[in-house]
């Protein structure tokens, strides 16, 4: 089942869409928000479900047609968002380009952060970035979205409480970063808002894509119509979305819509590119003595993509122009 949000106020309106990503139908009375939807999921998800068979097997005359830029982000108010770092060999790439050492136990305990989730946005909204100095940034990632998962939740359990997978340009400001995490109180300023694809999708859609907590399917990132990188999401993936989920509940509880993050996708085999410009910069260091790829700027167009083995698009793309801030 393939779920989105159309633009309407704060929440937007719940839309099931179908396979191909060609049609959509409202689900009011059913469930008004996704967030809606997640808080009552065990009697409307049966429900939504069948409103989605019909509609991608082309039963459902009224639908409409999909268009993404329509959309907000799937959840565009979210009561949680966490980012994990699963992919160890990115992390110690980007501390190295800050001149940080990664602790061993990186590879032993997930990294993760509290993002700011109060305005997500959509698949087809502008990037703003205020200064070029700040060094935008994407990050091309895949996020779950979890039913209410309690504390303590174990790995080996935590398989039942996702409800939804998706994709994420978590953008980063990296020149930001290293004065602010020198701090030792986190991100804030150097995390602006998150922008994800159009639809979020119940695990079944992946088939056997979704496997031990992971997706085995290239995420791909296009920069300005070209290739930047399509590394596959589960090679090198240090921690699995089980063991992320069971590191987040490990002192506290997890509500309904929560989001978390995977971090940068990121292949130790370099040859099929990166899912973050920083990455690309620290190798260019290691190979070259300094970096030669620039960080985004004003007019610049970002897009990141994830297919199956048919070549179709399984969640939508996130679709982003750069553009300058008027302030």
């Amino acid at each position: 089942m393939k779920l989105g949000t159309l633009k309407a106020g704060r929440d937007g309106r719940l839309v099931v869409v179908s396979r191909d990503l060609s049609r959509m139908v409202e689900a009011s009375g059913i469930a008004n928000t996704l967030q809606q939807a997640l808080d009552n999921w065990e009697r409307v998800a049966p429900i939504l479900q069948q409103i989605y068979d019909k509609l991608s097997d082309g039963n459902w005359p009224a639908a409409k047609p999909f268009d993404p830029r329509r959309m907000a982000a799937p959840l565009p108010r979210a009561f949680q968002w966490l980012d994990g770092s699963a992919y160890v060999n990115h992390v110690e790439l980007v501390r190295k380009a800050r001149g940080a050492e990664m602790p061993e136990s990186f590879w032993t305990d997930p990294l993760m952060y509290q993002g700011g989730s109060d305005q997500m946005l959509g698949p087809c909204d502008d990037i703003v970035s205020a200064s070029e100095e700040w060094g935008l940034d994407l990050e091309a990632e895949v996020v779950v979205i979890t039913d209410d998962v309690p504390m303590g939740c174990q790995a080996d359990e935590a398989e039942k409480y996702i409800r939804l997978i998706g994709l994420v340009n978590d953008v980063s400001l990296r020149n930001l970063i290293p004065a602010e995490l020198a701090k030792g109180f986190g991100f804030m300023q150097s995390k602006p808002s998150s922008s994800f694809a159009p639809v979020f999708v119940t695990p079944d859609e992946l088939g056997n894509n979704w496997c031990n907590g992971m997706i085995h399917r290239p995420l791909t990132v296009h920069r300005n119509g070209e290739l930047f990188g399509a590394p596959d999401c589960a090679t090198d993936m240090t921690f699995n979305f089980f063991q992320l989920l069971s590191h987040a509940v490990k002192t506290r509880s997890l509500g309904a819509g929560s989001i978390i993050g995977s971090g940068t996708i990121s292949n130790l085999d370099r040859s099929v590119g990166s899912c973050c410009i920083a990455e690309k910069r620290m190798l260019e260091t290691l190979a070259q003595g300094s970096p030669q790829t620039r960080f985004l700027s004003s007019g610049e167009r970002v897009r990141i993509e994830m297919f199956d083995e048919n070549g179709q698009s399984i969640f939508g793309a996130v679709d982003q122009k750069v553009s300058a801030s008027e302030s």
